[in-house]
């Protein structure tokens, strides 16, 4: 189960995702983008964040190329983003 809480700070949109990240969670976030304001920066809080999927993953690692930011990214997260991005 995957928690999203939304918080805005001026010109800024943060995520704060906690629990488990999965393939249907990918939907409901891309959902969750795409009802954000044009041109506002997006920031994803991952340190409640337990377990995440390869989907999952694929998903996190596409959005920072896209210049989402990801903080307090967990440590096995972040060194998987890395691996699927040499593997492009």
């Amino acid at each position: 189960m995957l928690k999203i809480q939304r918080t805005v700070n001026g010109d800024e949109t943060v995520l704060k995702l906690s629990g488990r990240m999965d393939a249907e969670n990918v939907a409901e976030l891309e959902t969750q983008f795409a009802s954000e304001p044009k041109g506002r920066r997006m920031t994803l809080d991952l340190e409640d964040l337990t377990l995440a999927s390869r989907e999952a993953v694929g998903f996190l690692e596409r959005l920072e190329s896209d210049s989402i930011k990801l903080v307090n990214c967990p440590l096995y997260i972040r060194d998987w983003i890395l691996r699927e991005r040499k593997a492009k």
